[in-house]
């Protein structure tokens, strides 16, 4: 079995840039996704727009050219998967990394199709796969939503959105405009001071107005078929109609691979062991990379500060041959 020099978990913007640094530096490298190219980008609100601007997301300084100030989701499509097909990126689509395990100094590595081996691996699996979940009864309910993509199917429907944060402000707009009857439960006492600046105005004038509903201090309790029970600020319980709940709760990533690979993880945020100057884990030659440096705190990377791990990575790899 050919033993790869660098074998990338996830073709992200940052899995990409780190195949792109390991090509120029004639390293053997294979990138590993379970889905189609920038999976999570794929999987975004179809309008959703970034708070970067297009500079901000550039990889191996390549130019993002966006007509806007802040690209949208179609235009990062675009730009990262034209930059795996301009410069032919090693990239097998569609197949799930199952296992990562080490023998002497080679990680044998099984996925759902096949098994590799490489001398290093980089785990670069952002956190967009496992929702938050809220623990409530009734989160199992078809009407339940932990993904939103498009307003239309909520328009002229009872709506709860739960959450204040960029997702849910951007729902709750969106299904607003759209006809929807929008109602906001909200743990915080205002909404979060990390919603974009040009959007948050917007949903704060909503809300004064009365044309989006929103209980701030407030906790959803249970979710039933045609209704929700919530607790409100001054701890009555109250229950409303409802058709669907959009339960923008924030996502996580898959503690339970980075665990079952090696990594430690600590504290109550699940934070993973690594070297800050190499990203380099606990586990010699196992690198991490992008948001899945941050443990629960998934606000801590992005793509524009974590574009710099490739470099540091593939830098201290070729520093040991």
């Amino acid at each position: 079995m050919e033993i790869l020099d660098v074998l990338i978990i996830g073709a992200g913007p940052i899995g990409l840039n780190c195949a792109l640094e390991a090509k120029k530096n004639d390293l053997n490298y294979l990138i590993i996704e379970k889905g189609t190219i920038v999976n999570s980008l794929y999987n975004y609100p179809l309008y959703m727009k970034f708070f970067s601007t297009a500079d901000k997301l550039e990889i191996a300084e390549i130019p993002f050219i966006s007509a806007a100030p802040k690209p949208g989701r179609q235009e990062a499509l675009e730009y990262y998967q034209g930059i795996a097909r301009q410069k032919d990126l090693k990239i097998n689509l569609y197949e799930k990394v199952l296992k990562i395990s080490k023998k002497d100094e080679i990680f044998e590595i099984e996925t759902s199709k096949s098994k590799y081996q490489s001398k290093n691996v980089i785990i670069s699996t952002g956190f967009y796969d496992i929702p938050n979940l809220m623990q409530v009864p009734g989160e199992n309910l078809d009407k339940v939503k932990h993904y939103y993509t498009e307003p239309y199917p909520y328009a002229k429907q009872k709506i709860v959105v739960v959450g204040s944060s960029n997702s849910s402000v951007d729902a709750a707009l969106e299904t607003y405009r759209k006809g929807a009857d929008v109602t906001m439960i909200i743990r915080q006492s205002s909404i979060s001071e990390n919603v974009k600046y040009w959007v948050k105005p917007d949903i704060e004038n909503r809300i004064n107005e009365g044309s989006i509903k929103a209980h701030f201090n407030s906790e959803l309790l249970e979710i039933k078929e045609s209704s929700v029970i919530f607790k409100d600020e001054k701890e009555e319980i109250k229950e409303i109609e409802n058709d669907f709940v959009l339960a923008m709760t924030g996502y996580l990533p898959d503690f339970d691979f980075l665990r079952n690979s090696g990594i430690d993880l600590q504290g109550d945020f699940f934070n993973p062991v690594y070297n800050a100057e190499t990203m380099e884990s606990n586990i010699p030659n196992l690198y991490l990379a992008g948001v899945v440096c941050g443990g629960k705190d998934t606000h801590l990377w992005f793509i524009e500060n974590s574009r710099i791990h490739a470099e540091m990575i593939v830098q201290h790899i070729i520093s040991k041959y």
